[in-house]
């Protein structure tokens, strides 16, 4: 889906002009750091310096061994809840230290890489997949119409992968032109788990990769759900003259920018696609994305095909970036670049957007309890590094919101408490680190690729979905530690958005109840802390948030709903009466009356 109205061209350009390779057989990718072409870099180096800085000053003010609480004579059980508060709001605090020297360091970092000319003659697959009852045949028409307008100077084969061996499918892809390939019907290709797992997008792709995998040099491939622009394979084949890069990568934009949880679902992304891939760049690691890619099929079959996990794309891209390439003996690389070149669509309701953020996370939980443990003697230095940051994100989040409640509920309901520091300095300190890390995410919005939200736009709903996401991580975290099974979900597209629901919030509402209930014990109890009820009542607001934002959705609607039936019958209550009226005189019934008759003219004097 492709709205109008958006500087789409401007916007698949962002890395530069396409350049000619000067190395010949020699070439490597190059980069210019984004802070190279800032005006004002001793703004951000202030930014980039003060916010650790200051947020690392709060840890160390909160946990001092002579603010810790200290009780004679006091039970041991409180004596324990004590030393529980000291622990969660240490750790509390250190996540956040964590996550502010994340965002310092990639602003530090981040760079593009600079285009050029794409080696002409490469074998390219343009792959794309269909599930039947899942995926509206007019939306996979849209992708595939996409695809047969791109650009290259080469063999191209645009393939579809159907899951279902759809007759209608297969007359769509005769009509354009496009190849067709299922798996069904293959036992060899439908397992209950491996590469091969039946019922999955990575299952689908390396079935096709043992059929047909041989007969290219690269694989494109986007989601259904999005329509890749002409100069797509122009704007990314070029980096693959560097034979260590094993794919290069976009980022991810929302066409059906019209729902508002659209809108700041794509907003609550910019920090992954406007900065922290373009951080990875410094390390010639940034993470493999699904949505729209490009792939050295010889890379990707040396590590046995695309991995077995939900987030297939973030594990085999880790995969990817352990492994040497046999030729130079050196890592494998990647390439992000900023250039939109697909518009896809994304999650146009709560329960699709939940959905959603349950997958990405629980596809990174799942990186980090079976891979990760093999990147410290695979990986070097700067790629670990770089790796750690992006994958402690969700579990950060969850853990951060997990003790945030619990250090709530242990002092409204019991009193306990870890620290005891002068509430005037905490909020001082706290609002001056909080305003110093919001300064630095708002300085960072001038690097955003989307070509959706407005330039100059404070990016405050990707702010707010965030923190309204941190309820799904921890659910999401439990599932994952106690091995629940999880499964490739594929997320309704094509305007067939999930209905919403009261149960859709139901982990939200229970963390209302939870932090509710131990507000109302606070007043009872005389459990009186400006800092306590202060984080209370806004994990409370963080959790009834999302139904306050549906309900008024829904009396919006009802509203329009009402005020359209209003219209309607006013039109067929004037259509009675215009019925119902006599004709004028001399004038036959049925014909249409002088223009005098209406007080109007006829001509133009």
């Amino acid at each position: 889906m492709r709205p109008e109205g958006y500087d789409y061209d401007t916007h698949s350009t962002l890395a530069g002009p396409l350049t000619e390779p000067a190395d010949g057989d020699r070439y490597r990718v190059r980069y210019t750091k984004l802070l190279s072409g800032e005006p004002h870099r001793i703004r951000a180096v202030f930014l980039m310096t003060l916010a650790p800085v200051l947020t690392g000053l709060l840890l160390v003010y909160l946990v001092w061994p002579t603010h810790w609480t200290r009780r004679e004579g006091a039970d041991r059980w409180l004596v324990g809840l004590d030393i529980t508060m000291l622990v969660a709001i240490g750790l509390i605090e250190l996540f956040m230290l964590v996550n502010v020297i994340s965002i310092a360091h990639a602003t530090m970092v981040a760079r593009d890489p600079v285009p050029v000319t794409p080696e002409p003659g490469t074998r390219v697959a343009f792959l794309t997949t269909y599930v039947p009852g899942k995926e509206p045949l007019g939306m996979v028409r849209a992708t595939l119409e996409g695809a047969t307008r791109i650009q290259h100077t080469g063999p191209l084969d645009v393939w579809l992968l159907d899951e279902g061996d759809n007759d209608e499918a297969k007359a769509l892809c005769a009509e354009l032109g496009v190849r067709h390939f299922t798996r069904k019907g293959v036992p060899e290709w439908n397992r209950e788990k491996g590469v091969h797992k039946a019922r999955t997008k990575h299952g689908n792709y390396n079935a096709w990769l043992a059929m047909h995998g041989g007969d290219y040099d690269f694989f494109a491939s986007v989601d259904t759900d999005h329509v890749p622009l002409p100069n797509f394979l122009e704007r990314m084949m070029g980096y693959f003259r560097d034979e260590d890069v094993a794919f290069v990568v976009g980022p991810q934009v929302y066409g059906n920018y019209d729902s508002p949880v659209t809108k700041a679902a794509e907003s609550q992304q910019f920090l992954f696609h406007a900065l922290i891939q373009r951080a990875g760049n410094c390390y010639r690691a940034p993470m493999f994305v699904g949505t729209n890619n490009v792939v050295r099929i010889k890379a990707l079959r040396q590590v046995g095909g695309l991995y077995d996990s939900i987030t297939e794309d973030m594990a085999t891209g880790f995969e990817l970036h352990r492994h040497k390439n046999p030729a130079t003996k050196r890592h494998w690389r990647s390439v992000y670049t900023p250039d939109v070149l697909a518009v896809g669509e994304g999650p146009a309701s709560w329960t699709d957007f939940f959905t959603q953020q349950l997958r990405w996370s629980r596809g990174t939980y799942e990186t980090l309890f079976k891979q990760f443990w093999k990147a410290p003697f695979t990986m070097p230095p700067g790629r670990l590094f770089s790796y750690t940051m992006m994958l402690v994100y969700y579990p950060m989040t969850a853990v951060n919101w997990l003790l945030g409640v619990l250090s709530c509920v242990l002092f409204l309901w019991f009193g306990a408490s870890g620290t005891q520091v002068a509430a005037s300095v905490w909020l001082m300190l706290y609002s001056d680190a909080a305003a110093l890390q919001i300064g630095l995410y708002l300085w960072n919005r001038r690097h955003n690729v989307s070509p959706h939200e407005p330039e100059g736009s404070g990016g405050l709903a990707g702010m707010a979905m965030s923190a309204l996401s941190a309820p799904i991580y921890a659910k999401s975290l439990g599932a994952a530690l106690v091995r629940r099974p999880s499964r490739f979900v594929v997320t309704p597209k094509g305007g067939d958005a999930s209905p919403d629901r009261v149960l859709t919030f139901r982990i939200h509402l229970f963390w209302a109840a939870v932090l509710s209930s131990s507000l109302v014990a606070s007043f009872v109890l005389g459990h009186t802390h400006v800092a306590m009820r202060t984080w209370a009542f806004l994990a409370l607001a963080i959790s009834l948030a999302p139904i306050a934002i549906w309900s008024f959705s829904l009396l919006r609607e009802d509203r329009a709903r009402k005020a359209r039936g209003e219209v309607r019958s006013r039109a067929r209550q004037r259509g009675r009466q215009d019925a119902e009226r006599p004709a004028a005189p001399g004038t036959a019934e049925g014909e249409p009356e002088p223009a005098f008759a209406t007080g109007t003219t006829t001509g133009g004097n």
